[in-house]
C-alpha cells in the first residue's frame, strides 16, 4: 500500500534526480532542455526525457559494424552464392535487431541488393550507440527522404499517394507489388 509519506518520499527523490540530470546536462545546454514543460509532464516523465537526452549526449558515435564485439565484417557479396548470402543476410538482420537496429522498407530489394545495402551503407554509417530499452534506430532502406519514388511505388497507401501528389504537384509512379516480401523483426516507430 502506498502511503502519503511514501508518495512524498518518491516526489523528493524525483526532484533530486531532476536536479542531478539538469546539472549533468548543463554543458550540453541548448533549446531542447527549454522545451521540457514541467507543468505538463510529471517529474518522473521529465526525468526520463532528460535521461534520454543525457544518454544521447554521452553516447559514442561509431560505425555500426563496430557496435559488435568483435566488429562485424561481411564477406563481399560476389564471393557468396545465393544460399550462403541469404543465410548470412538473415543472421545479420537478427544481429542488427539485437542492437536495436530495425530495417524498414526492405521488400523492394532482392536479398543480394539488401545485403549490399547493409555492407555499403549501414555497416560503415557512424551512428550514436544508445543502449536504452525503448530506443531503436530505424534504417530507411528505401531512402524515402531523398527519393520518394520507391515509397510511392511500393509502400504508400492510395490516400498517401494522392496526398503527396496534391502537396507536391509531382507525378505518381504506378503502384507495383513488392517483389520480395519479408518478415523481419519489427519495433515501434
Amino acid at each position: 500500500m502506498i502511503t502519503p509519506d511514501s508518495r512524498k518520499s518518491d516526489e523528493v527523490e524525483h526532484l533530486l534526480r531532476n536536479a542531478q540530470l539538469r546539472d549533468a546536462l548543463e554543458p550540453f545546454d541548448d533549446e531542447s532542455i527549454g522545451r521540457v514543460n514541467a507543468e505538463v509532464m510529471s517529474t518522473s516523465s521529465e526525468n526520463e526525457f532528460l535521461q534520454s537526452m543525457l544518454d544521447w549526449e554521452r553516447a559514442p558515435m561509431l560505425p555500426i559494424s563496430e557496435w559488435f564485439q568483435p566488429p562485424l565484417h561481411l564477406p563481399a557479396p560476389e564471393t557468396l552464392n545465393d544460399d550462403q548470402l541469404r543465410k548470412l543476410l538473415y543472421d545479420t538482420i537478427r544481429n542488427l535487431f539485437e542492437k536495436r537496429i530495425v530495417l524498414d522498407f526492405t521488400d523492394h530489394h532482392s536479398d543480394r541488393q539488401l545485403y549490399c545495402l547493409i555492407c555499403r551503407d549501414i555497416f560503415p554509417s557512424h551512428e550514436k550507440l544508445i543502449l536504452r530499452q525503448n530506443n531503436y534506430l530505424h534504417w530507411d532502406c528505401a531512402n524515402t527522404d531523398d527519393d520518394p519514388d520507391v515509397w510511392l511505388r511500393y509502400y504508400a497507401s492510395e490516400e498517401e499517394r494522392l496526398s503527396w501528389a496534391e502537396e507536391t504537384g509531382g507525378l505518381l509512379p504506378p503502384m507495383e507489388d513488392l517483389p520480395c516480401e519479408r518478415r523481419l523483426p519489427r519495433a515501434p516507430l
